[in-house]
């Protein structure tokens, strides 16, 4: 809840009409689904503008309007800003610092929305937890989930994204986060962020601007996280696999089968993950380190993550009417599509290994050469590839092995034709199914 007067300090806005002790239940920018007695704040869109329903919000209750235009008679306070998407995220950060509860940040190229969700389940055994939903964590996913931060939440867990330089600063700036994990560095949203030094450069600033005690969470096994963590600050711990591996939380002794990880973490407890992937370790680690900063046992953690189901489109084997498929279809990027198709080459079906391959966006000037090395290394063990779009079929040319066994579409109602009336896949097969959101691979699976 929040009083009017408070909501024009937060906002740095200008009470037009209306009572600033009046109360608001809440805020929200969705007009068909706001609740009698919130505040209405009219955000602009790509493909929408919030203050084009500020008279349907009001019609269903809201009690207070935040806008970017002065209106007068329209039946509830009116606060006006300068910029209403903005003044949603100085709200959100009014909230968070009212409670005084720790609050975890993740960031990386990869595996961010899996870490949370691991940090989450862990923390859950002991504590409440508030955590965005799915992978809402941008300048108005994170915004909203803080505005649901009330006193009954324990800890905060947030994921932090980003496809611009800036975008970590500003989103760290409003979840004011006292302990901070970057997952790794990898080439994703290079179109802005440049180059690998740039996306580092970008992710840094998650643990920078981390408040007390600011505790850094980091992959040691990442080349430019490992030159972080030797500056050697004394609220810094390390992740990383091998037995002799010297980071603070190692696993060792890892053994894999169907692509599901068993390991011991320091040489005390042995974990094992329902869930498959190499580098969803390194996730878990993130989430064993923070469990055990909480002061939750071994054997709690290795509990939470021994039942943790990975979040939808990101690596779950499916069966769609007999036929198992690889369903990593959420985003793709050169080191997840990697990792994606090492899972696949670990899998030992009866019948064929089959790759259906969006296009990745984003990647900048060197796109044509990541979808070439991806294609590749798929073409070294897989029977089949079908690929999705320009510029996977651009870098068709380079590949001097394997071209044989693949075919190239333009979309993926395409793809799907050609995977069950020209390839034929069957129940002895596995596909993976992955490329970036835009892309629409989940179409593959509408048969």
């Amino acid at each position: 809840m929040f009083k009017i007067y408070e909501l024009v300090k937060a906002s740095q806005g200008k009470l037009i009409s209306g009572d600033d002790q009046t109360v608001v239940k809440g805020i929200s920018i969705d007009s068909r689904k706001i609740n009698k007695g919130e505040a209405f704040l009219a955000i602009r869109g790509d493909n929408f503008d919030g203050h084009d329903f500020i008279k349907t919000a009001i019609a269903r209750g809201a009690r207070c309007i935040i806008s970017e235009k002065e209106l007068r008679g329209i039946g509830a306070a009116l606060i006006k800003v300068k910029d209403s998407t903005k003044a949603l995220g100085a709200v959100a950060r009014y909230n968070r610092k009212r409670y005084d509860i720790p609050v975890i940040t993740v960031t990386g190229s990869n595996g961010k929305t899996t870490t949370k969700d691991m940090i989450s389940q862990v923390l859950s055994k002991e504590f409440k937890v508030l955590s965005n939903e799915g992978t809402k964590n941008n300048h108005i996913g994170l915004a909203l989930t803080l505005l649901k931060l009330d006193s009954s939440y324990d800890v905060a867990v947030l994921e932090i994204g980003t496809n611009h330089f800036g975008e970590v600063k500003y989103l760290s700036g409003i979840a004011a986060a006292n302990i901070g994990v970057i997952t790794n560095i990898g080439p994703s949203h290079l179109e802005h962020l440049k180059s690998l030094k740039g996306v580092f450069k970008e992710k840094r600033n998650l643990i920078t601007g981390l408040k007390s005690p600011a505790i850094a969470i980091l992959n040691a096994d990442d080349k430019f996280l490992k030159g972080e963590l030797l500056r050697k600050n004394s609220k810094v711990f390390s992740l990383g696999i091998g037995i002799n591996n010297a980071s603070d939380f190692r696993a060792s002794l890892v053994s894999r089968a169907s692509g599901k990880c068993r390991f011991t973490v320091n040489r005390r407890l042995e974990f094992a993950l329902t869930v498959p992937g190499y580098y969803n370790i390194y996730n878990s680690l993130a989430a064993i380190a923070v469990g055990r900063i909480f002061g939750i046992s071994y054997q709690k953690i290795a509990s939470a993550l021994s039942v943790f189901k990975l979040p939808s489109g990101r690596l779950n084997i499916i069966k769609k009417k007999g036929i198992s498929f690889i369903d990593d279809t959420y985003n793709s990027n050169p080191l997840s599509l990697g990792q994606a198709l090492d899972l696949l080459k670990e899998m030992r079906p009866k019948g064929r290994r089959i790759a259906v391959i969006g296009d990745m966006l984003e990647l900048g000037k060197n796109s044509r050469m990541f979808h070439t090395e991806s294609i590749s290394q798929a073409a070294e063990f897989c029977d089949n590839i079908i690929t999705v779009g320009s510029l996977s079929s651009l870098g068709l040319k380079d590949i001097s092995l394997g071209r044989e066994k693949i075919i190239p579409c333009h979309n993926s109602s395409s793809a799907r034709g050609i995977l069950f009336k020209k390839i034929k896949v069957n129940s002895s097969d596995i596909v993976l199914v992955k490329g970036s959101r835009r892309m629409k691979m989940e179409e593959v699976f509408n048969f």
